[in-house]
């Protein structure tokens, strides 16, 4: 709805002082702001009779009153004209905030003044009573335009944006490069006005402008390799089925949406770092339900064995020790990096572009901020943290640690730090290589994932088989031999070569002993050929127990299994 130019100027003449008012009409087309759609008047901020908006004064014409008055009587710029709230907020706080954030002042102290409903709208100074609201409406009422006292679900204001904190950000744009729409004020700081105007509504929610793709959040901030990530390049939409996964924005792609795919400025589910949803899990299968992105995960956190996002998560936190981390517990963010996560996979290292920029554990222990190899990252939690280990096997020679059993000092072990020191495995397939440096994911992956053969997501999320193994692994003594029992093993080693032998054959198919009662399948530091034996199923003979390599595929045990003593008995 338009208003009158009889309107607009009897607003100017009982507000602005006479030579103030010639100015802007001078200045200023009184059409102009009649016709501009994007004008405080016809906004809704424009709180007198006039408005288009439901909340709006029951006989009040002046639109300016509301907020500014010629003499004001508080001395607060710009010539502030209403009651000042009293109320005492609970500011934005996270543990990798770096500003200091306390009290509003300036311009977002004015702005409270309506938007923390404390106040009621028609509270201004230089009226001896309050200006009647329609519907006898007293503070703003309850919607999202409510912001309240408790500021911690909302960006930060009223803090100093300087060099000093862009040094200690690390992720922040120079203040004296920052473009014009963003604007800080007087004093150097962030204020609500730094991204809204509150006299034009262009791109609505009164922002300085449009912030398709982030463009306004990006102004400021500087994510180290958003610009080449998925999220910031995707053209990706949602197919309309489940949760809405943008319910805050007008955008249609993943990229459109840009970090408003995962924050909001304001009414934030997860308050720290300003997190859509209040499940930070949520955050992400939100569009990795097959919703947006192509494959659906969510079911994968069901399984039997699984990495404990949905029940951990809360656990997580983005300035937590490398080393020790929160407790034992699982969150995407520990092994992905939404800024940076690409689609591409290094041809050098095996790591996926969806790992990048993660933290994790070198192979000599030190605390890394951005691993070079996946095992980097299984490590941070299944190494100094070896009580996170899932292993159920108890065994002759305990470590716990997976980093220290994938030591390339050792004696044995699966080549996924180093290469394998067994020069030439007769069991292999043609399809693999001793030469060859696995991943941990080419044995803990999805059981319907592609790596078996089937059309569901990559990754360690969730298997059906204990610990997250990609295909079946009996670990059980007195079961049958099959392709299915050892399916694991029998992805790289031939089942032929092993069952046509005396050793195997013997032991594996004749007398049912599982692959993991001599073998552990990490590594083992004093012992050749990964033999490290189930404790459960064999114990000493001869007051020892014991394997001897003989070299040529052969070797001697002293031990117990099954109740057969073998003293030193040779294959």
């Amino acid at each position: 709805m338009f208003v009158s130019q009889r309107l607009i100027r009897a607003s100017l003449r009982r507000l602005l002082l006479p030579g103030l008012a010639l100015l802007v009409l001078q200045a200023t087309p009184l059409h102009a702001a009649v016709g501009d759609p994007y004008s405080i008047v016809n906004s809704k901020h424009n709180l007198s009779i006039s408005g288009p908006g439901a909340v709006r004064a029951s006989t009040e014409g002046d639109i300016c009153i509301f907020c500014h008055a010629p003499h004001g009587k508080n001395g607060q710029i710009p010539l502030w004209n209403r009651q000042d709230s009293q109320a005492t907020y609970k500011p934005y706080t996270s543990s990798t905030l770096k500003a200091t954030v306390g009290q509003p002042t300036g311009s977002s102290k004015l702005c409270l003044s309506c938007h923390d409903g404390t106040v009621a709208l028609g509270m201004v100074l230089n009226r001896s009573t309050p200006i009647q609201m329609r519907n006898s409406i007293g503070p703003i009422p309850v919607g999202a335009t409510r912001i309240g006292t408790d500021l911690t679900g909302h960006h930060p204001v009223s803090f100093t944006y300087d060099n000093a904190l862009v040094t200690a950000d690390g992720q922040l744009r120079d203040p004296m490069t920052l473009q014009q729409q963003v604007r800080l004020d007087q004093d150097k700081q962030v204020q609500c006005t730094s991204c809204h105007d509150p006299h034009r509504n262009q791109f609505s929610s009164f922002l300085v402008v449009d912030n398709t793709a982030s463009a306004l959040c990006l102004d400021c901030h500087a994510p180290a390799f958003w610009n080449n990530s998925v999220h910031a390049m995707s053209r990706a939409t949602w197919n309309g089925s489940g949760l809405n996964p943008w319910p805050h924005t007008t955008a249609k792609t993943v990229a459109a949406n840009g970090c408003e795919n995962c924050h909001t400025p304001h009414a934030a589910g997860t308050p720290p770092r300003l997190l859509n949803f209040a499940k930070v899990e949520d955050n992400c299968l939100v569009c990795h339900n097959g919703t947006v992105a192509a494959k659906n995960l969510t079911p994968e956190f069901s399984k039997a064995s699984v990495h404990p996002v949905l029940t951990t998560s809360y656990l997580h936190d983005e300035a937590e020790n490398v080393m020790s981390p929160n407790g034992r517990h699982s969150a995407c963010a520990d092994c992905h990096n939404p800024h940076a996560t690409t689609a591409t996979t290094s041809k050098a290292t095996g790591l996926s572009g969806s790992l990048l920029q993660v933290k994790g554990e070198s192979i000599g222990g030190a605390p890394l901020t951005a691993v070079n190899h996946e095992y980097e990252i299984c490590f941070r939690c299944h190494a100094e943290n070896g009580g996170h280990s899932t292993s159920q096997i108890v065994r002759q020679f305990s470590q716990p640690n997976i980093r220290l059993q994938f030591s390339p000092g050792n004696s044995s072990y699966h080549p996924v730090v180093a290469p394998s020191k067994s020069i030439q495995d007769r069991t292999l397939l043609s399809t693999a290589s001793s030469s060859q440096i696995m991943l941990c994911t080419d044995c803990h992956n999805n059981d319907q994932g592609p790596g078996a053969k089937g059309s569901g997501p990559n990754g360690p999320h969730g298997s059906i088989y204990t610990p997250i193994l990609e295909r079946n692994l009996t670990q059980m003594d007195n079961q049958p031999e099959s392709p299915f029992a050892y399916a694991l093993c029998y992805k790289c080693h031939s089942e032929s070569v092993l069952m046509g032998d005396q050793l195997h054959g013997t032991h594996v198919r004749d007398h049912q002993a599982a692959c993991s009662t001599c073998h552990d399948s990490h590594g083992v530091q004093t012992q050749p050929h990964l033999m490290n034996f189930n404790t459960l199923y064999v114990t000493a003979a001869a007051g020892r127990i014991s394997y001897i390599d003989q070299g040529g595929g052969h070797g001697s045990c002293t031990l117990t299994c099954h109740g057969s003593a073998h003293n030193n008995k040779t294959y």
